[in-house]
């Protein structure tokens, strides 16, 4: 069994990602997706973590037919604020900082198999409204599942981190507030 971990800057990519994934027979139960709540106008009156049902919706998900983007919910995450997430990791994830393990987000990144460098890494992406998606999947599906993943443009770890180190971020900080968009950039990422 391996585990594939993207991040890509906009919702729509990674909702691709999962239509291909689940038409390609994945089933949603080894699907997850975690992304800023700004992607959904949905959660438009949340505005931080203490406004966030934690876990809801998640759940709805481990079990069911319906897709995995069915079953997306509000839960918040230090660091992060209010993020939609559905699926395995997410739940994992929420487990992980619920329980009070070491390193929370980035530990459960790190145990999916993502190297802690670029866990920081993506776990500042989401926080800046970028879209996590991670993947359990056999090894003989592994290239294919790699391959579709890998067609949404994802995210490149080392030049976001580098970006990002140019503005003085040093490493993902889980007792930061949540990110409000400050460059053109940003609000362009939030408006799609």
């Amino acid at each position: 069994m391996q585990t594939i971990t993207k991040v890509y800057d906009r919702y729509d990519q990674a909702k691709q990602a999962v239509t291909e994934l689940e038409s390609m027979g994945v089933p949603s139960s080894d699907i997850s997706l975690m992304a800023n709540k700004s992607v959904s106008d949905r959660y438009a009156d949340v505005d931080n973590a203490s406004d966030t049902a934690t876990g809801a919706g998640i759940g709805a998900v481990a079990g069911g037919t319906a897709g995995l983007l069915a079953g997306l919910g509000l839960m918040a995450i230090p660091g992060l604020g209010p993020v939609v997430a559905a699926g395995w990791f997410a739940s994992t994830a929420l487990g992980a900082l619920a329980g009070g393990a070491a390193g929370g987000l980035i530990g459960a990144l790190v145990d999916a198999g993502v190297p802690e460098e670029t866990a920081h890494v993506y776990s500042e992406a989401v926080r800046r409204g970028g879209t996590l998606l991670t993947v359990r999947t056999d090894d003989a599906t592994a290239e294919r599942v790699n391959e579709v993943v890998g067609r949404y443009q994802p995210i490149d770890a080392v030049k976001y981190g580098a970006d990002y180190r140019k503005s003085g971020w040093t490493r993902f900080d889980p007792n930061a507030g949540p990110y409000e968009a400050r460059t053109e950039r940003d609000q362009i990422r939030r408006a799609s």
